[in-house]
């Protein structure tokens, strides 16, 4: 039987019985985080390598280029080196950004592809633009085919000292400005109908619950987006509440609300340059 791939991915449809791994559900239930190779699990905040595993399996082909604007300890670039996919990861941070480039770099490269890192602040638009034209001329290309982003979930992990940082930010309000220019700053670069992957959670903050998610995935659909999916993705090994359960569930009792226990996966498609100036227009 002939194969029969689509545009953005490898796998052949004509075998699709054998892709029991891929999953296709919107309910993400992980028992346990991949912690082979360079993955590690020691760095406060960083998503489970099977979130980018996933997406660059659906959304890109060997060969293609992933961005990465909140890089963390390296877990996409990482995958990236596994799947034969080029990687450009910003971080915010010096001392992560040189840890994170030491971990990609110890995982093995059999496809020898190019994992960029850049010690830098994604959403700062008088650099991050040229930077990204200059990371991808570097592996000889204009564009690239995936954006994976996984923000601090505003100020519920400090990451640093920095104004810059995300988490740092003192309101909603400027969290999600800061947001929308990094993605202002990604989507230039990203080919159309290509997609970008959100991970997000929400928040809890002076008795109320923040819809932390759904503000960030308006913020990407403003900018010329359509959303593809939703994912929920259950939290249960939270290491922020690990052995404190009962903690929680008390506070929970007393104020009325829900522990948190899923965040976010949102899968956007880039529109065609013609329906996102119609977006604009209207």
């Amino acid at each position: 039987m002939p194969r029969k791939t689509s545009s953005i991915n490898d796998l052949n449809l004509a075998d699709w019985r054998e892709y029991d791994d891929i999953v296709t559900d919107s309910l993400w239930r992980i028992p346990e985080r991949d912690r082979s190779g360079a993955h590690l699990a020691d760095y406060h905040g960083n998503f489970v390598p099977q979130i980018p595993d996933q997406a660059m399996r659906r959304y890109t082909k060997a060969g293609d280029i992933v961005i990465d604007p909140f890089l963390g300890s390296g877990t996409t670039l990482i995958q990236c080196r596994r799947l034969g996919r080029h990687g450009i990861g910003f971080e915010l941070n010096p001392e992560m950004e040189k840890l994170a480039k030491s971990r990609i770099r110890s995982e093995d490269n059999p496809h020898c592809i190019k994992t960029l890192s850049v010690a830098g602040d994604s959403s700062d638009i008088a650099k991050t633009p040229a930077i990204l034209r200059r990371k991808l001329k570097q592996i000889g290309r204009e564009n690239a085919q995936l954006a994976i982003l996984h923000p601090p979930y505003h100020s519920i992990i400090r990451f640093s000292d920095s104004p810059e940082d995300l988490s740092n930010c003192p309101t909603v309000e400027s969290f999600l400005e800061s947001f929308g220019r990094v993605v202002d700053n990604i989507t230039p670069v990203l080919e159309d109908g290509r997609y970008l992957v959100l991970v997000i959670g929400d928040m809890y903050e002076k008795g109320e619950w923040i819809p932390l998610g759904f503000y960030c995935m308006q913020e990407v659909m403003r900018r010329g987006y359509k959303l593809k999916s939703i994912v929920v993705k259950d939290m249960q090994n939270n290491r922020a509440k690990r052995n404190l359960e009962k903690i929680w569930r008390y506070r929970a009792l007393a104020g009325g609300f829900y522990i948190f226990k899923h965040e976010y996966i949102y899968y956007f498609e880039k529109l065609r340059s013609s329906r996102r100036k119609n977006l604009k227009r209207n």
